[in-house]
């Protein structure tokens, strides 16, 4: 995938009671040959061609059923307008993040629970659907189909060149980077941090590491501040700053140099790693076809050990509530989930199943492959954060802030704090209000 990390918004600019009054209409309907007409609406535009064929596919071996699949540009506003509408599509396949939570805290999705396939779903992709929503919701509003993952990207033919050994601490990270600055050869990373987003990638598989997995629902009840655990992630991405390609005569600064660059500069050979996620490398690869390109886990955790992957659903499949052919609905994802067809989207789109399974990963996730295993990943912390707070733009203002790390890093905290307590006071009175029932 290579899109921007989608964050937590209103869902359709309205709130969920006048959302949850409406009288929805149906959404599945027969053709009129007696055929049930099972439309999906997925978000992923770059897998159209896949699922193009993959209904051509189903559509010629059913007879009872016809797949209709669009994923059109802006997919998600397109969901939200004909939410509005009452047009529902049977399905919609979005990621694990706020616009999910959204949906789910507008009694738009349907409790999948009894689906028998979600049993071959991996726990901690559950486990990541249940941690987006604002307050713990019963049942299952989704069945996740594919994850992606974001780490430490890395050269892996640079690497074994130079003898370069996998860092498992931040201390042997540095270390690293302090050799590869000194040899002079190419800068430790290349960074893109003119476009703000991409500034959230390693914050996340910094910081995931270093706080408490479930710290924004803490704050929302009022029990702690993110000023308490923020400071040392912040510091570690002001030290990152000195490791970039800056170092090198020529090239752009951090700030000066876009996504498209990055991707570029570190395919090209310009930088040993690229603190980023696996949506990245198919733009990598317009770069250079022929490059290596590895992951491993950020090395932030106090212990080796303790080291978590980020890891989120990046495709669910979503059915309506008010969808009256729930039974076919399920067929078609069934037929999705098998084996064959999951793996060949997995190959496609160089994603990550979330079905249990013996599936082929693409080389470029063998070095988290026993943190995908072992279930220890956890969920983009900016899927928690509200799109107002701009937090990728407090990121680079605390970035380029020239003062001292104690200070930039204190102002930091402080609006951090202050807007979070600003954005989110519908979701701090439900999880409020949800506590105090408990």
């Amino acid at each position: 995938m290579v899109s921007k990390p989608i964050t937590r918004r209103s869902a359709l600019g309205l709130s969920a009671a006048a959302l949850s009054s409406l009288l929805f209409a149906g959404c599945t309907s027969e053709t009129a040959d007696g055929k049930v007409e099972v439309e999906i609406v997925s978000y992923k535009q770059e897998a159209k061609a896949l699922f193009d064929q993959i209904q051509a596919d189903f559509n010629a071996s059913h007879d009872n059923i016809v797949l209709k699949i669009d994923s059109p540009a802006d997919a998600v506003t397109i969901m939200k307008t004909r939410f509005v509408r009452e047009n529902y599509p049977d399905v919609i396949g979005i990621g694990g993040d706020g616009d999910y939570a959204n949906f789910v805290d507008s009694n738009i999705l349907a409790d999948v629970s009894g689906y028998e396939s979600l049993t071959n779903v991996k726990q901690s992709y559950t486990d990541i659907l249940k941690s987006v929503t604002y307050v713990p919701m019963d049942g299952i509003y989704g069945v996740p189909y594919v994850a992606n993952a974001a780490g430490m990207l890395y050269n892996v033919d640079m690497f074994e060149e130079h003898g370069w050994q996998i860092p498992e601490t931040w201390d042997e990270l540095i270390d690293l980077c302090e050799e590869i600055k000194a040899e002079g050869e190419v800068a430790p990373f290349y960074l893109g941090y003119l476009d703000t987003w991409t500034i959230l990638s390693p914050w996340n598989s910094i910081t995931v590491n270093m706080v408490p997995s479930d710290l924004a629902r803490e704050v929302n009840a009022g029990s702690a501040k993110f000023a308490d655990y923020y400071g040392e992630p912040a510091r570690r991405m002001r030290q990152m700053l000195q490791y970039s390609q800056a170092c090198l005569p020529g090239e752009p600064g951090p700030f000066a140099a876009s996504y498209n660059d990055a991707c570029t500069s570190f395919a090209n050979g310009k930088s040993a790693m690229y603190p980023c996620g696996s949506f990245a490398v198919p733009q990598i690869m317009t770069g250079n076809d022929a490059i290596n390109v590895g992951m491993f886990a950020m090395p932030s955790a106090d212990n080796p050990a303790d080291r978590i992957v980020v890891s989120g659903v990046d495709l669910q499949w979503c059915v309506a509530e008010t969808c009256p052919h729930k039974d076919e609905v399920f067929e078609v994802l069934s037929y999705l989930a098998e084996p064959e067809n999951l793996q060949t989207y997995i190959s496609d789109q160089r994603a990550i199943p979330c079905a249990e399974g013996d599936f082929e990963l693409d080389p470029l996730f063998d070095g988290i492959q026993e943190f995908l295993d072992e279930g220890r990943v956890l969920d983009y912390l900016d899927h928690s954060y509200q799109s107002a707070m701009a937090v990728d733009a407090q990121l680079q203002t605390m970035l380029l802030d020239e003062r001292d790390d104690d200070t930039a890093i204190a102002a930091f905290l402080e609006k951090f704090d202050t807007d979070w307590l600003r954005y989110n006071r519908e979701v701090i009175r439900k999880v409020q209000e949800y506590e105090s029932q408990q």
